[in-house]
Order: structure tokens, then C-alpha cells, then sequence
């Protein structure tokens, strides 16, 4: 009996399915129409989220995968709507967040040859290999399930990154006999040699003032951090991307700016997930800081240099297997916190209490925004003071663009991370400036349901481009101001909840009724200068 006939476009849908892909946040095009009739016939089975601009369906699929910690798709035409994601998928580069960038191509035969034809690049799977972790062109219908299998496989293995897959108009409708889904490859978890761990205790007994890094790559190995942190009552700082792992409420856990004033008597480093960047290039490193490292990437293991000791795996593979041997080597010993911890905690706090027109609304949203609530941070003035004033006490509840600084990305990763976490709150924080770069998916949200509440905060101008011109140049500001919509009655246009807040106690009163519609909504929130939050995020160098 012969096998039946399916489409490059049917063998791509089922892979995406097979691996869990549940949404598919996209824009049509002539180039993925095949593609786009498989899925009408898999509705069931994966939804599609269709976005009114495709920089929004790449942001709605990098949200989707940080909130989740799972991977996420979107698909584009090709030429100017791959170029069009090319921020997301800088982004989700940087985060180290595993997206698969799904797009079309012009007809096969064609590719390379310059004819000019709609929506041709000189090389788009070039462009897409730049900003990937690993990209491959579909060439016919019998290698498109296997391609999807090995797209999955990049995404899971190793360091998460985006990948990529491009396929040519005239080969998604092409058909070939079924072939059926190989069984999925064993994963195998991270066994680090016996006396590499031994090193690595050795190393943690001996430190007098140890410290704890945390990145993103610890975002899944809370309970061992904890654990490990108890035991050596070691204080834990997390980077952005690491915030949440420890609850910000226990007594181990300090802030970036606390870590600092510490950081001259640090003599070890526990860095976990984390590149280290700040501390090798900014606050200063010397002989008298001992590395231990927990990364899965070799290269970045010694990307700055080579650690005290190096454990390569995933975070929660790899601190089980050193919090066991940490026990043991203990044997029920209880070890002191550093006595100064307060001492610094206190000092920054009255230093930090000068950003209070920041801090006010962060505690406005804080107090209303549920536990597992999920703070979207833009690049805005509240934004960058939550990096290290917002209480953060989960996993995942807080994301942000990491060193990309990404500007304009919050409202549409927000919807992402909405659709990938329905039963959480989520709240979007973005500058008048940034918000307007993804403000078209006020419809998606609105034609989707896609209860986001966005938060406003206008201050008439690209406020940090302001705060830098009048600091660096004084009364030579230059394309800084902004002439602002109506946000109330845009968002209201599109059928959108608004409100405009005036002060802290009115958006605490309004996000509130908002998170309990459940709908989508906006905030405007009219602010004007604030004080200058840099001085707790760029740090002087105190080593080295």
C-alpha cells in the first residue's frame, strides 16, 4: 500500500505540532500561502495569532517562549518581513531565548540569481544565520519534517537560541509519500566529573565572603540556588535576566547595588548562567576573586578567562549534583551571613529613595499586580529604575531586553507572554516613545482578547535621549520631543479599556479594576522629569 502524498507545508505543520508548538503568531503573505492552508486545516491543534505588523508576531513569540520557558514560532513573508524581525530575533539572540523563525522564500530555481522578484534579498538565509543559533532552507517536501525535527533539536540542545527555517513559494505545495516522525532523541542531562565537583566544593568551603551570580540560565533552578545559598549563606544578586530565581523577600537575596558596595570584599564568585559582563568589564576583577562557573555554553565559560572551575551543563542539571556534595561536605555545619549585609542594604536604600517619583508608581503596580504576575519592562524611566527597585518574586514574572535594550519591544512581547501564560497578570511598561513602535497591535489585542494592560508613562519626549543631551550638552537638545496621540481615545478607538492616571494612587486604583476585567486594557500615565536612575545601573569599577 502506498504511503500518502503530503505537502511540504503539511509535513511542516505536523513537525511544528509534534514539538508543541501551540500558537503560531504571524502575517499571511503570497510566498506562504500553501503553508497557510495546512494550517487552516490543523485549527484545532495550533492556534494562529495574526499581528497587524510582523516585528509585533516576532516580539509575540519571544514573550511567548520567556514567560513559558518553552519554545515558541512565528512565520513572515520573506525579504522586508524577515527584515522586519530582525530586532525580536537580535533580542531572543541575546536573551537566549529558543524561537523559530518560520518564512517564505521566492521560487527556488530563482534564489541567488538577483532577477529582482517581489520581496528578493541577496541573501536572506545569510541574514537569518547572523541572527541565529542555526538556519536551513526546506527543499522539498520529503526533508521538510526532518528539517522541523532538527530546527526543535537546535532549540533544545545546548545554549537556547533562535533558530531559523526558510522554505521557496513553489516548493511548500509540493508533495511526496508521508514519512513517518522519527522517535525524539534521548536528552541526555549534564553528569559533570566527580572531581570537578569535589574542585568546585573545595572551592565554596574555603571563601570567606562568597557571592552568588545569577543570569538567565538559572531561571529554572530556583529551588537548588536557594538550597545552595542557605547552606553557605552566601547573599545572591541576579542580573536582569536572572531576577526571580530567588525571591527577592528572602534574607540571602540583595540587589545589584548592594552587591556592589560588597564587591570589594568578595572573594568568590558562584556565577550561574550568567556571562559575568558586568563584573569582568565594569565593577573590576583580580586574583583575589575565585570563579566558579555553571554554564552550559563552553564558549562563554571563558569568554573573559578561564574560571577557578568550570561546570558545564544546564543549571538544572548541574546544582543538584553540587548541592549534594555541598551536604555532604557540610554535614549539618551552619554557617553565618556576612554581619555587614544589613549595613548595605540600608545604605541603599536611603541612596536609592531618591528615584521617589519611580519608586512611588513601582509600588502602585507592585501592590496590585497578583504573585506570579508578569512585569513587562521597556526601555523607560520606571522601566530601568524596576531593574533593580521592583520586587520580583517568581520565575519568569519578569522580562526584559537584557543588554540589547531593545526599544519599543514591551507591548507586543507582553501579548505573547499573555498568550503563553492566560491564567497570569500581565503588565506592560513602556515610555511614550517606545510604545508607539508596536502600537498597531492594540488591534491584535482587541481582535484576539489578549488581556494585557499596558501602562503609559508619558513624558512628551525619548526621555533618556533628553536627561543625556541636557547632562552632556547643556541647552543643545535635538530631536528629543514627541507630539503624542490621545492615548485614552486611540486605545478606545480599537475598542481597548482606558484610563488616564494622574499619580501613583490613581494607576494603583485603575491597574487594579483593569487585572479584574481580565480584558485588554491601557493607562496613560502623564509623568515629567524623573531623577536619574544610572548612577544604580552604571556602577563604578572598584577592582582591577
Amino acid at each position: 500500500m502506498n504511503a500518502p502524498l503530503r505537502s511540504t507545508a503539511e509535513n511542516t505543520v505536523a513537525g511544528l505540532i509534534a514539538h508543541g508548538i501551540d500558537t503560531l503568531y504571524c502575517l499571511p503573505g503570497v510566498q506562504n500561502d500553501h503553508l497557510f492552508n495546512a494550517l487552516y486545516d490543523a485549527q484545532d491543534r495550533i492556534r494562529i495569532v495574526h499581528t497587524r505588523h510582523e516585528q509585533g508576531a516576532a516580539y509575540m513569540a519571544l514573550g511567548h517562549a520567556m514567560a513559558s520557558g518553552r519554545p515558541s514560532a512565528f512565520c513572515v513573508v520573506p525579504g522586508p518581513g524577515v527584515l522586519n524581525t530582525t530586532a525580536a530575533l537580535s533580542t531572543a539572540y541575546a536573551l537566549n531565548v529558543p524561537v523559530l523563525a518560520l518564512t517564505g522564500q521566492i521560487p527556488q530555481r530563482h534564489i541567488g540569481r538577483g532577477y529582482g522578484l517581489l520581496h528578493e534579498l541577496p541573501d536572506q538565509l545569510g541574514v537569518l544565520r547572523s541572527l541565529t543559533k542555526w538556519a536551513a532552507r526546506i527543499p522539498d517536501a520529503q526533508s521538510a519534517r526532518g528539517l522541523v525535527d532538527e530546527a526543535f533539536r537546535q532549540l533544545q540542545g545546548g545554549r537556547p537560541r533562535p533558530v531559523a527555517l526558510e522554505c521557496a513559494i513553489d516548493v511548500w505545495g509540493r508533495r511526496a509519500p508521508a514519512v513517518p516522525a522519527p522517535a525524539p532523541a534521548a536528552v541526555r542531562a549534564a553528569n559533570v566529573d566527580e572531581a570537578v565537583l569535589e574542585r568546585a566544593v573545595d572551592c565554596l568551603l574555603a571563601a570567606r565572603r562568597p557571592l552568588i551570580l545569577l543570569g538567565g540560565g538559572a531561571q529554572d533552578a530556583g529551588a537548588s540556588v536557594q538550597a545552595i545559598a542557605e547552606a553557605l549563606q552566601a547573599p545572591v544578586s541576579s542580573a536582569r535576566m536572572g531576577r526571580g530565581v530567588l525571591d527577592v523577600r528572602h534574607a540571602l537575596c540583595i540587589t545589584p547595588p548592594v552587591a556592589h558596595r560588597m564587591w570589594p570584599q568578595v572573594d568568590l564568585v558562584l556565577a550561574i548562567g550568567t556571562r559575568m559582563q558586568t563584573q569582568y568589564m565594569v565593577w573590576g576583577m583580580d586574583s583575589g576573586i575565585r570563579v566558579v562557573r555553571v554554564e552550559v555554553d563552553p564558549e562563554e565559560i571563558e569568554r573573559h578567562g578561564p574560571p577557578e572551575v568550570a561546570l558545564q551543563g544546564r543549571a538544572e542539571e548541574v546544582l543538584p549534583q553540587l548541592l549534594e556534595r555541598l551536604r555532604a561536605r557540610l554535614a549539618g555545619a551552619v554557617r553565618e551571613a556576612p554581619a555587614e549585609l544589613a549595613g548595605h542594604r540600608r545604605a541603599v536604600e536611603e541612596q536609592v529613595a531618591t528615584l521617589g517619583p519611580q519608586l512611588e508608581l513601582l509600588r502602585a503596580i507592585r501592590r496590585v499586580l497578583p504573585e506570579d504576575g508578569i512585569f513587562v519592562e521597556d526601555m523607560t524611566q520606571v522601566g530601568y529604575t524596576a531593574r533593580f527597585a521592583f520586587p520580583v518574586w517568581r520565575p519568569r514574572t519578569y522580562l526584559c531586553t537584557g543588554y540589547q535594550g531593545t526599544l519599543g519591544w514591551g507591548y507586543a512581547t507582553a501579548l505573547g507572554a499573555k498568550v503563553a501564560r492566560p491564567e497570569a497578570a500581565v503588565v506592560s511598561v513602556c515610555g511614550d516613545g517606545g510604545f508607539m513602535f508596536n502600537v498597531q497591535e492594540l488591534a491584535t489585542a482587541a481582535q484576539h482578547g489578549i488581556g494585557v494592560v499596558s501602562l503609559v508613562f508619558d513624558d512628551g519626549a525619548f526621555g533618556n535621549v533628553r536627561r543625556l543631551q541636557q547632562a552632556q550638552f547643556p541647552g543643545r537638545n535635538i530631536a528629543d520631543s514627541l507630539a503624542n496621540p490621545d492615548f485614552v481615545q486611540l486605545a478606545r478607538s480599537f475598542g481597548i479599556s482606558a484610563w488616564r492616571a494622574d499619580g501613583a494612587a490613581q494607576l494603583e486604583d485603575m491597574l487594579g479594576q483593569a487585572l479584574a476585567a481580565g480584558r485588554p486594557a491601557l493607562i496613560h500615565v502623564p509623568v515629567g522629569d524623573m531623577p536619574d536612575p544610572w548612577r544604580f545601573l552604571n556602577m563604578p569599577r572598584l577592582r582591577g
